[in-house]
């Protein structure tokens, strides 16, 4: 699994010229799935990504949690983060979780966000989103479940 999350000051998904999900300030979440992901390796990340301090404090060090500035979260659907590009010119997507099986892991992700934190906006899984955002900083991070988690 893999997250990048970058703190935003706002940020929204259209499809269709419809807002679908808005959020202020807070982390906007583009999340994908890969082969071996399940139910434990969401809620690790879950857990992961609601118990960073990634915000600054009054002294401008990043010491601040999403909880504590009263942030929200939108996340959003995103099968290119396992996009391989070291071939050719066109990027394979043979590492991306079929979207029969990485559906139910990202709504079970935002279930357990919206469980844990409340206040989760999302995108619409599989379908063609304009995503756009005002970042915070900016602040970016990649978190990678195979990296963060080691077997």
């Amino acid at each position: 699994m893999r997250v990048v999350l970058t703190t935003v000051l706002e940020a929204k998904v259209e499809i269709n010229n419809k807002i679908v999900g808005q959020i202020s300030r807070g982390y906007l979440l583009l999340v994908g799935f890969t082969d071996g992901d399940d139910k434990e390796t969401v809620d690790k990340m879950v857990d992961k990504i609601l118990s960073l301090r990634v915000f600054p404090d009054e002294h401008g060090q990043i010491n601040i949690s999403l909880q504590e500035v009263n942030g929200s979260i939108l996340s959003v659907s995103q099968f290119t983060l396992y996009a391989n590009a070291t071939k050719g010119r066109r990027p394979s997507f043979v590492d991306a979780l079929r979207p029969g099986e990485a559906e139910p892991l990202y709504d079970y992700f935002n279930e357990q966000l919206e469980l844990k934190h409340g206040k989760v906006s999302t995108g619409v899984f599989g379908a063609d989103m304009k995503v756009s955002s005002i970042n915070d900083g900016p602040f970016t991070l990649l978190l990678d479940s195979k990296e963060l988690f080691p077997l």
